[in-house]
């Protein structure tokens, strides 16, 4: 493993120049030079972009043969790539082992760190195989400074099973050599507080683990325009994004979506289709799968009226 003077190389380890006095600042100052970094980050993933692309195909292919997505990590690495499988069942209905966040140190470490945990590189593949990872998979590895040894070895593992591999980090390029399908190297460049990568890095990693699955989501026709359509209505906030993205495709009254989407059983897509078709709940829900479930199609189709 790397010793203290080739970690001292990477980027997110040393001095930024833009805030070598923070502690002298008052607070308006301390908050426009956090500011001011932060306005970096978003050029620094574009630079990335077709790094991110390949790792979208690679996503798609696998769900669309029955594989998932493995998201893991260690500390904010790790926590992020929780936090963004989580996020996918209720925004696109998506199944909860589509996208899946595993973190060093297991859920406690999503609340408290758990000491030494990105350490045991070890765990890692107790961890994969708890999850029964196995070919055909895709595992994303997420280590901003590239060096996170439970991290790298879960790639490995990964690798020597039969899955897709990536590995997202925040440095120009990785401190020990990683053979994966897709390396992402997003140069955020120095944090404001040297070494705190929960700070650019982190707000990169959202930006791209984001970018990943919003886009395997619309690739997987569970987005309709900019419109959630795969969505399904399971509280007060979602029944009302839900009811009134029925009206704007269908041009009918809230009250009237309102009630089209109960007969849906909540699921905005099969609404809008059992309208437009003038269909029952099984037709519709057959005719989605017909598409793969994409939407657009099914409209654009003439309506059946037998």
């Amino acid at each position: 493993m790397e010793n203290h003077l080739e970690r001292e190389s990477l980027s997110t380890e040393q001095q930024n120049i833009c805030s070598m006095d923070l502690d002298t600042q008052i607070i308006s100052k301390i908050l426009k030079i956090i500011n001011d970094e932060d306005k970096r980050v978003a050029f620094a993933v574009e630079n990335v972009l077709p790094e991110v692309e390949k790792v979208v195909n690679l996503t798609v292919e696998a769900i669309k043969n029955g594989g998932f997505v493995f998201y893991i990590g260690a500390g904010t690495s790790g926590r992020l790539g929780v936090l963004d499988a989580a996020e996918c069942p209720p925004t696109f209905s998506a199944p909860l082992d589509m996208f899946q966040g595993i973190i060093a140190g297991g859920d406690k470490a999503l609340k408290r760190s758990v000491e030494g945990a990105e350490d045991r590189a070890e765990e890692a593949i107790r961890d994969l195989q708890r999850f029964k990872v196995k070919a055909g998979d895709v595992i994303i590895g997420i280590a901003s400074s590239s060096t996170t040894p439970y991290v790298l070895r879960a790639l490995e593992y990964g690798i020597s099973v039969g899955c897709k591999t990536a590995f997202l980090f925040c440095n120009p390029s990785p401190l020990i050599p990683v053979k994966v399908d897709v390396l992402i190297a997003i140069d955020v460049g120095q944090e404001v507080i040297t070494g705190s990568t929960r700070m650019k890095s982190g707000t990169a990693t959202k930006m791209v683990l984001n970018m990943i699955s919003t886009a395997t989501m619309v690739r997987l026709g569970k987005v309709y325009g900019n419109l959630m359509v795969d969505l399904r209505a399971v509280n007060d906030k979602l029944v009302d994004r839900g009811t009134r993205i029925i009206t704007q495709l269908t041009s009918l009254s809230y009250e009237d979506s309102r009630e089209l989407l109960k007969k849906a059983n909540e699921e905005v897509k099969t609404a809008i289709v059992m309208h437009v078709h003038r269909c029952n709940h099984e037709h519709a829900t057959r005719l989605l799968a017909e598409h793969d479930g994409f939407l657009r199609p099914i409209l654009e189709r003439m309506p059946d009226r037998n």
